[in-house]
């Protein structure tokens, strides 16, 4: 995920408002607002706690928005894009069903731990939005699960996964498990990225079979 500009205390010199206003875009403002609806939820996060972040006074900050939510929106559509890229390059790699099983989860895995400021505002702050925006988050979010879905579909039909084995249980199972990550995983820790497929996998593999 882009770095946000403007600088906190130990990361450099402090630049001025307006050196730093002067350098902001908009992929800076948006890139900003999902590490503030992560950290302090879409609420606890103001408009005037956003300019002050950029180094934007006063009207500056509309110049590139028309409103929080606009914000929010963004944020959350780049979430539901990043999800279903990765679930298209899991299925266009070959393979048996498991083999495009385990593709989707590392794709998840990857998207998650890359994008952890998009992911949890996607994951947690999608509910704040409005109706015809949140059918649209439900409508991407199902497209995403339908494809963890077909897959297992998939491997139960070739004998790869028991046959009594629930795609749409099994589906939302992983995913949970999967976007879970997002509250517990710590780059420092002990478990890198592959170690976290490879059990995830796993456990999604035991309870197929």
């Amino acid at each position: 995920m882009p770095v946000p500009s403007g600088h906190r205390q130990g990361d450099g010199p402090i630049r001025s408002p307006l050196m730093v206003s002067t350098r902001n875009t908009r992929a800076d403002v948006v890139a900003t607002a999902g590490r503030m609806f992560a950290e302090k939820g879409y609420h606890g996060t103001s408009m005037r706690d956003l300019g002050r972040e950029l180094g934007l006074l006063g009207s500056s900050l509309y110049s590139h928005i028309d409103s929080k939510e606009d914000l929010l929106v963004e944020v959350v559509d780049e979430g539901a894009r990043l999800f279903l890229e990765s679930a298209q390059r899991a299925m266009e790699s070959s393979g048996t069903a498991s083999e495009q099983l385990r593709a989707l989860i590392g794709g998840h895995v990857e998207v998650v731990l890359d994008h952890q400021d998009v992911v949890r505002t996607y994951l947690n702050e999608a509910r704040m939005l409005d109706d015809d925006h949140r059918s649209r988050v439900v409508e991407s979010r199902d497209l995403y699960e339908g494809v963890f879905r077909d897959v297992i579909s998939r491997g139960i039909s070739t004998g790869e996964f028991k046959r009594d084995a629930d795609p749409k249980i099994s589906a939302i199972f992983i995913l949970s498990i999967l976007n879970a990550l997002e509250r517990w995983y710590r780059p420092e820790g002990e478990l890198d990225r592959n170690a976290v497929t490879e059990a995830i996998y796993e456990s999604a593999v035991a309870s197929l079979s």
